[in-house]
């Protein structure tokens, strides 16, 4: 006899993600995690369908990073697990909350040859997150479910595993206990008395920001920006960080960070202020930041404060609270440190060393930002087009431009888009792909017609991974293996229901994006080199 309250646990789990404020789960059943779809739609909760395990788990990143809250993935053992892992990755090094819940053998030391079967698959699960448990029990799923949902609030944001065994998904569970109280978040970590820090701001002769992703939130920009003009400081965005500064801010080096003479502008900082940022290989491209006075580093993990660049000075707490505290020390705004013509002229020169280095991108990008609402939100894939655009697209709202910079996988942008998009009903998504790793995750072309999501998904397609080629030839090696055969783009978006168009020039090109915004049904605009003005 089982009491009113009770359900196989896999329902269960769906009732408690509901009761804490999950609406969306992105994932794929299979016959070893169908318990876990037995309590969805009872739950309440939308349940999209991915046409592969990578492409859930980049929709989950995508919501995630859309939404501010985390996302939720559904996948089968063996397999099912090991395609998940890479979107995984991503999600580890971006800092992005991501919860993915998997069946696991019931029994897997005495025996071999089971279905979907692998050595460890709790460890391997382990190496792309923070952590990867297995529940033995209903209640160790409920306790570990509410420790995955607390420390997406508590630290620093990373994917999180949870494995259940089959027959325990199945067995009859009560019900999860009521969500605990409210837990302590990131932007609680107390800031100390900023007085005397102030006062070394004030007497710094060249002050330099960096402003990293890891300041969000509503009051970000505005904390940001009103550092800059009370400090008289100059700033640089990481790729990021990108809108936390004003496109026309006279003291913004924009999103160059990444240019080798930003080492330059830095050494000349006597006291330079990072935060929210890891500043790492891919937000450098070298491996010295290039200072030469103090360096001061804010962040909530407590690695970052420790890490090779060797801060100075170092505060354990989320950046925008500490820039809240230190802006009631400046009261006044002070007049600039830094001479706006300079800023202007290296910003000037930066960007046409991007064009240069790839040639024609620049142009479009200004023309498609020219038709992009305030309000649109981009996922960008790994392509030459996205690594041009992260440059030079001054994005009016900070936390609007998503793209997998730490772990670089390829084949993200499109399922990230669609997450980003079911994040944000209503709003402009934009996907960015290139025409190589397009083809990684093509398939959910399939799940972004069926939500009938009106998106428009720019497609570069230069016709080889000319990323990759200009490297070789760099390196004096032969191009090898960087052309493939691509396929009819248009044509197979359009077998997939979608819309499809081919502009021939930058007029037609805005055109489309335009109608792609109010269309039933996502776009796909394939764009080449040829476009012109």
């Amino acid at each position: 006899m089982t009491n009113d309250t009770q359900r196989p646990l896999g329902a269960q789990i769906s009732h408690m993600l509901k009761d804490r404020g999950v609406d969306v789960i992105f994932g794929i059943p299979g016959v070893h995690n169908v318990e876990m779809y037995r309590g969805i739609e009872e739950a309440g909760i939308t349940h999209v369908l991915a046409r592969h395990e990578q492409g859930a788990g980049f929709m989950a990143d995508g919501y995630a990073r859309a939404s501010g809250k985390f996302g939720v993935a559904y996948v089968i053992t063996g397999p099912g697990l090991c395609n998940i892992m890479t979107p995984m990755g991503q999600a580890y090094s971006d800092s992005v909350p991501v919860l993915v819940m998997s069946s696991c053998l019931d029994e897997t030391s005495a025996r071999r040859g089971q279905l979907h079967q692998m050595l460890n698959q709790e460890a391997a699960a382990a190496t792309v997150c923070d952590w990867s448990e297995e529940a033995r029990s209903a209640e160790a799923a409920y306790s570990l479910v509410d420790r995955a949902i607390s420390e997406f609030s508590s630290r620093r944001a990373r994917p999180k595993h949870i494995q259940v065994p089959i027959a325990l998904l199945g067995s009859m569970a009560d019900a999860a206990p009521v969500a605990p109280g409210a837990q302590a978040s990131t932007g609680a970590l107390k800031v100390d008395d900023l007085s005397a820090f102030a006062a070394t701001l004030k007497a710094a002769r060249k002050p330099l920001f960096i402003f990293g992703g890891g300041l969000q939130g509503e009051h970000a920009a505005e904390a940001a920006r009103t550092i800059l003009r009370q400090s008289g400081g100059a700033g640089f965005t990481t790729y990021a960080g990108g809108g936390l500064l004003a496109a026309d801010d006279p003291m913004s080096f924009g999103c160059y960070l990444g240019r080798p003479e930003s080492a330059r502008i830095i050494g000349e900082a006597d006291l330079v202020i990072a935060i929210g940022t890891q500043l790492a290989e891919v937000d450098l491209w070298r491996n010295e930041l290039g200072h030469t006075g103090t360096l001061v580093r804010v962040d909530i993990d407590p690695e970052v404060l420790t890490d090779e660049h060797r801060a100075d000075v170092a505060f354990h707490a989320d950046g925008v609270a500490f820039l809240s505290e230190l802006s009631g020390h400046l009261t006044e705004e002070a007049a600039s440190k830094w001479e706006a013509d300079s800023v202007a002229a290296m910003r000037a020169r930066w960007r046409a060393e991007t064009d240069a280095e790839r040639p024609g991108i620049v142009p479009i990008c200004d023309a498609l930002r020219s038709v992009m609402p305030d309000d649109a939100m981009v996922f960008s894939d790994m392509t030459q087009f996205a690594y041009v655009a992260k440059e030079v697209w001054d994005m009016p709202t900070p936390g609007h431009w998503h793209h997998p910079t730490g772990f670089g996988t390829l084949g993200y942008a499109l399922p990230a888009a669609i997450g980003g998009a079911m994040a944000r009903p209503g709003q402009p998504t934009v996907c960015v792909a290139g025409d190589y790793g397009f083809q990684y995750t093509i398939q959910e072309l399939g799940t972004a017609v069926e939500l009938g999501l009106p998106m428009p998904i720019l497609l570069w397609d230069n016709g080889k991974l000319k990323e990759i080629e200009d490297s070789m030839v760099n390196s004096q090696i032969a191009p090898n293996a960087v052309v493939a055969m691509n396929p009819d783009f248009c044509k197979l978006a359009e077998a997939y229901g979608a819309h499809a168009t081919e502009p021939a020039n930058l007029t037609e090109l805005l055109d489309a994006v335009k109608t792609a915004f109010v269309a039933d049904k996502p776009t796909l605009i394939r764009m080449t080199p040829a476009i012109r003005g």
